[in-house]
């Protein structure tokens, strides 16, 4: 099976516990060093996309951290919802987003943007794809290779104020699977704790 292929198959068991299977829009994976952060990427070329390639702290176009569910509903920004645990409800984006962008929010505001596709890269450069070392060397001191509280899964996690950039590993292989974006008291605490609300 093709590296693509192996991403897809695991992203979609990875987003299966986590939203309905009605999820659409096809996502790849391109391998690290295939396309540069400002270059318009493979998902890019194969799907029409042309979203910027950032995802920072901030979120990425309409879905900044903070946005309101209700809103972004609205404004046709929103394709799926699933309940999560507590206030928590899990959402699809739209557009040139769909099938790129998982978002989670806590009491109607985003608290987590995340993907498992490359691009988008953070401000950085770093994306799905990379490995552990990878980051480590564009990161430094800035960033910290982190295990949950449990000891059976690690991740690396820069922290930008009071927000996270959060890179989790691959089900399958080493390295990056799932690169997520927001407040360490949700992001963090999450990947630490074990998904709490």
């Amino acid at each position: 099976m093709n590296r693509p292929a192996i991403l897809l198959t695991t992203a979609a068991l990875t987003l299966g516990t986590l939203v309905p299977a009605t999820v659409a829009g096809p996502a790849t994976a391109a391998p690290h060093g295939t396309a540069p952060a400002s270059a318009r990427g493979p998902l890019a070329a194969a799907v029409g996309h042309s979203h910027p390639q950032v995802l920072s702290v901030r979120g990425a176009g309409v879905y900044r951290i903070g946005a309101s569910l209700a809103t972004l509903t609205a404004n046709g920004h929103i394709d799926w919802t699933a309940s999560g645990c507590g206030p928590v409800v899990h959402a699809g984006a739209t557009g040139s987003w769909a099938g790129v962008l998982l978002l989670a929010f806590r009491d109607g505001r985003l608290v987590e943007v995340g993907t498992a596709t490359n691009p988008p890269r953070s401000p950085a450069g770093a994306g799905v794809g990379m490995s552990f070392a990878e980051l480590e060397a564009i990161y430094g001191r800035r960033g910290s290779l982190i295990r949950n509280d449990a000891g059976d899964a690690e991740a690396y996690l820069v922290r930008v104020g009071s927000r996270v950039e959060l890179f989790t590993g691959h089900p399958i292989r080493p390295g990056v699977g799932y690169f997520q974006v927001g407040p360490a008291s949700f992001v963090e605490r999450n990947f630490r704790q074990g998904g709490s609300c």
